[in-house]
């Protein structure tokens, strides 16, 4: 037995061994991707973090501009109107011009023909003649003196040099004052935000590259590396990186195998590559070490166990054998008394309780289940026993008082009522998992037979609080702790498809006014309090009228519901700007401020309504408000529609 047994061990050790190691290595090499996958797209974050940055500046940027020359703009056709004796010629529009800290200055006379302007070359011209110059017809057009239009920085009609011109109609006489602009900030925003720009000035690891593919074209938009170099390799190409969200390997330059990742970002495919056998060198060393050692510690083990089995096993089941056989023989008097280790008087004193049937069948199962520490209790009854059979730790369990147990315990047509109105109302989505309180779930297991029930309860309480837990932090935002948007969007549309007729219910998308002011004066921490305090605004709003949520930084959303008409809803909004208006937040130890923020709503009066149309337009009425107001709201209007 001895020798047996120690050379099954040392096959099975070696087996064991060997599998380890493949499990290791694969687990390994896994591990090595995942952490590669995460590095990647933490990343690919901040390239995207870097492009909506330069977006939003650039936004920012245009918005100031816009504003800027239009005042100039206004500033020249006032002197212009004012001013009845100024003089036209070049030289006096160039003063002019120059007075106003413009690059142009055009005068436009009632049938679109620039008469006096700062470039005397551009005088004549037929504003009707070009598409670039035929929108500031438009303001012609209107016969409305306050008109005005701004262009986006394009190539001019006289000589196809990029410029930015703004127009605005004259007040008493027709015609129309332009002013043009050479858009430098305007390119310069626009050139750091180009992927070529960007991963120049991204750091790489070892063996690291990145580029972004255009999803449309497959053509490489940007390469840490420089775009002076051909992108032949299989790996640069758009049909190559299907799948490669998740990691995929390719086959890089010269034969190589390349671990490349990916992530969408708009109609951009961003990626990331490193060479496999890079990943890969430490991994065989660990795995070659790891055997050697494995080896020592196995001839070290069988050694041992040699020299235990022996002294501890062998001999000691001799001597139980012994008393076994004087048992079988009729002895029942035979005590089985074999020392050595714990296991063997744990046999002898389990042969001999046996034998003499000392302990009964319930205190016997109870103490497996204490013994056993897992936090489970059963029981039984059967048909004709007027007594419940349990095992304890089952009024813990069910959460049972002793005296209600042990009227239970004692009835057991009233255990089973008790028991089915438990079962009756399972958790949502679980099987056999029921809720006792707040911080108590069990399974339940039951089997019915023509003799009676038996049943296992098991205590699931960690389990499902972490589930919970888990579950309230993928819906909801980690700062605010209102919901997250994609899960507003869900609850959203259901509001929205069960709109009972009659009723009118309203997407509102609200935007805090001057928060990055706030931020960039007085620092994050008193933006997050900023935050948290219209948050507490929004949470305190009645939670069956207002469904509320965090779309992303400043930007919040709520759907008001349950009303009978468009006043009902604005009385909804005036209640939640009452509220807003009657706290401050403390910004610094000196200054606090009352929460401004603009709001755009948009009406549905049927659940035929996409959900998705009723938010852009809610998006829509911001950013009407925005233009025109701060700490307001409107409603949005189709301007589509024709005039009643």
């Amino acid at each position: 037995m001895q020798r047996t047994f120690v050379k099954y061990t040392a096959a099975i050790v070696t087996s064991a061994i060997f599998l380890i190691l493949l499990i290791n290595f694969l687990f390994s090499l896994r591990s090595i991707e995942s952490r590669q996958l995460s590095t990647f797209l933490t990343k690919f974050e901040q390239v995207v973090h870097t492009m909506e940055n330069n977006r939003q500046e650039l936004d920012e940027l245009n918005r100031n501009l816009d504003t800027d020359y239009l005042t100039r703009a206004k500033a020249a056709a006032y002197v212009m109107d004012h001013q009845k004796g100024i003089s036209t010629n070049v030289t006096e529009m160039q003063y002019l011009a120059k007075l106003l800290n413009v690059d142009e200055l055009h005068v436009i006379d009632e049938k679109g023909i620039i008469v006096a302007g700062s470039v005397s070359e551009y005088i004549g011209i037929d504003m009707a003649d070009h598409k670039q110059t035929r929108e500031f017809l438009s303001i012609l057009e209107k016969g409305d003196e306050e008109a005005y239009l701004i262009q986006d920085p394009q190539p001019n009609a006289a000589e196809g040099k990029i410029m930015k011109y703004v127009g605005v109609a004259r007040k008493g006489q027709k015609g129309v004052v332009q002013v043009g602009f050479k858009p430098v900030r305007q390119m310069q925003a626009q050139s750091r935000n180009t992927y070529e720009y960007i991963f120049s000035k991204f750091p790489t690891d070892t063996g690291e590259e990145f580029f972004a593919v255009d999803c449309g074209t497959g053509k490489i938009l940007g390469h840490s590396g420089g775009m002076d170099r051909e992108f032949t390799a299989d790996y640069y190409q758009l049909e190559k990186l299907r799948g490669c969200t998740e990691g995929i390997c390719q086959k890089g330059e010269n034969g190589s195998m390349m671990y490349v990742a990916g992530r969408q970002y708009g109609n951009v495919m961003i990626c990331g590559t490193v060479p496999r056998n890079l990943m890969l060198q430490d991994l065989w060393t660990s795995v070659l070490t790891t055997l050697i050692y494995l080896l020592l510690i196995q001839a070290a083990v069988l050694l041992l166990l040699n020299y235990l089995v022996r002294q501890k096993v062998v001999c000691g089941i001799h001597r139980i054998i012994g008393g076994m056989d004087a048992i079988a023989a009729g002895n029942l008097d035979t005590r089985v008394d074999v020392g050595g280790n714990p296991e063997f008087r744990k046999l002898s004193q389990g042969i001999n309780a046996m034998v003499k049937s000392i302990v009964s069948l319930s205190d016997r199962i109870s103490s497996i289940i204490e013994v056993s520490g897992i936090p489970l209790a059963a029981f039984e009854y059967e048909t004709g026993v007027e007594h419940v059979f349990v095992t304890s730790g089952l009024k813990e369990l069910l959460d049972i008082s002793d005296c209600r147990a042990e009227e239970l315990f004692r009835n057991p047509g009233m255990f089973d009522e008790y028991i089915h109105r438990i079962t009756d109302t399972p958790v949502s989505g679980e099987e056999d998992i029921y809720r006792i309180s707040d911080s108590r779930y069990v399974r339940i297991h039951m089997s019915e037979t023509s003799e009676g029930k038996l049943g296992v309860i098991i205590d699931v309480s960690s389990y499902m609080l972490q589930k919970l837990r888990l579950q309230y932090e993928n819906t909801h935002d980690p700062l605010t702790g209102l919901y997250k948007f994609p899960r507003f969007r869900e609850l959203a549309a259901r509001l929205l498809n069960e709109l009972p007729e009659g009723e009118v219910c309203a997407a509102v998308m609200l935007d805090l006014d001057s928060f990055k002011s706030i931020n960039d004066t007085y620092g994050h921490d008193a933006g997050d309090r900023y935050l948290k305090s219209f948050a507490e605004v929004l949470k305190a709003m009645p939670e069956d009228r207002f469904l509320t949520a965090r779309r992303s930084g400043d930007e919040f959303c709520m759907m008001i519901y349950h009303c009978r008409d468009v006043s009902e809803v604005e009385a909804c909004l005036e209640h939640f700007y009452r509220a807003l208006r009657e706290g401050k937040v403390p910004l610094s130890d000196r200054q606090e401020k009352i929460i401004s923020a603009s709001a755009g709503y948009a009406c549905a009066y049927a659940p035929d309504q996409s959900i998705t149309i009723l938010l852009n337009h809610a998006d829509e009425a911001l950013y009407e408000v925005k233009k025109r107001t701060k700490g307001q709201y409107t409603e949005y209007h189709d301007k589509s529609a024709a005039p009643e």
